[in-house]
């Protein structure tokens, strides 16, 4: 004979679906769920002020002890603490607002993004505060509606981002560390000592920057600000960043910085002071590819009846673009200017030098 239910918290019941058990098993029978949702399903379940026992937790949401343990830890992490009881177990008390946020009114598509961008581009790029937005989106979860939430718990679970490339972060201090001084350096206008690894400068440097702007391009961050070594204005990438103490000295200049204006046209990121008009035909495998992305803010792009294309630029410097048509190989050919065609052939014979006859062999 099947015992009955208990009582159960109507947003967590209603939430993770079935809520009746029998003696022995789960209280329900729940889908693969990550475990972000599940720890938002046990706050919710202990915020109706009902206590529960680690036994019934455990069982509630089919999980172990340990693993229980671990998302209580999770919990305490945002800020709330659960009180305990020997006897009878977890709870949290109700807040006299009614949560631990206000109200919130967001509808499917609102809350979808949102917690796509928590859940899922975060993954996507080096973001700083990773942990503290994570914890946000839980805070937020927790108080949508049922109907929202299991949509978007549902959604979540069918979309998936793919990492590209990506500069380490920091190892120490740490991304958040680095980014956080940097940040609090420019509100404050006051200077930051940097330990900085420079390839440019062949090795460990010391600078007290004035920091001006933050910035991530591609695949890194980076931090633009006068540099005390360098007289002038450079450009760190923060995983480069070995330590950071921010200064009792103000700076006065950088007001006016223009992130656009000190870019200029750079292919990516680093002017070089002279401006080439750049023209290349790409070859019609890779014709379409190519222009359907917007590379840069002067690119032109003329079609051809072969399907080849011909795009035209003009960029400050040929550093940074040599290295991307590089990357298209025999599908690309420079018509102009003569100085990245030849720049492009001198790399291009380097290269057939040391990859012409066999691979050497292991020893």
């Amino acid at each position: 004979m099947k015992s009955t239910p208990k009582a159960g918290p109507p947003n967590a019941g209603r939430a993770l679906s079935s809520v009746g058990r029998n003696a022995t098993g789960p209280l329900l029978e729940a889908p693969s769920r990550s475990r972000v949702s599940r720890v938002v399903q046990i706050l919710t379940t202990l915020q109706t002020g009902r206590e529960f026992t680690a036994a019934e937790l455990s069982r509630l949401f089919g999980i172990s002890r340990r693993t229980l343990f671990r998302d209580l830890k999770e919990i305490q992490n945002i800020g709330i603490q659960p009180r305990t009881n020997s006897v009878r177990g977890y709870t949290i008390a109700p807040s006299t607002d009614g949560g631990f946020l206000p109200p919130i009114n967001l509808n499917l598509q609102e809350a979808l993004g949102l917690l796509l961008l928590v859940h899922k581009i975060r993954q996507a790029i080096q973001l700083p505060f990773k942990h503290p937005a994570l914890l946000a989106a839980m805070k937020i979860e927790s108080l949508l509606p049922p109907r929202v939430r299991c949509y978007c718990e549902h959604a979540l679970a069918k979309i998936s981002t793919k990492a590209g490339p990506q500069a380490p972060p920091p190892v120490l201090p740490g991304l958040d560390s680095v980014f956080g001084s940097l940040q609090s350096a420019i509100a404050l206008r006051h200077k930051v000592h940097i330990q900085y690894d420079s390839l440019f400068d062949g090795g460990a440097i010391d600078s007290d920057l004035s920091p001006y702007h933050l910035f991530y391009n591609q695949r890194a961050w980076y931090v633009i600000g006068r540099s005390s070594v360098h007289n002038a204005v450079r450009t760190f990438k923060l995983n480069r960043i070995r330590d950071t103490q921010i200064l009792d000295d103000a700076f006065d200049d950088g007001s006016n910085f223009d992130l656009a204006e000190y870019i200029g046209r750079a292919w990516s990121m680093i002017p070089e002071g002279r401006i080439y008009d750049v023209r290349l035909r790409f070859a019609p495998k890779v014709a379409s590819n190519v222009t359907e992305v917007q590379w840069h803010s002067t690119q032109k792009v003329a079609h051809d009846v072969d399907g080849s294309a011909i795009v035209d630029f003009r960029v400050d410097g040929l550093g940074e673009i040599t290295w991307w048509v590089l990357g298209y190989g025999d599908q690309v050919e420079v018509l102009a200017p003569v100085a990245l065609r030849n720049k492009i052939t001198e790399v291009a014979h380097r290269m057939a030098k040391l990859n012409n006859g066999p691979a050497p062999t292991k020893k």
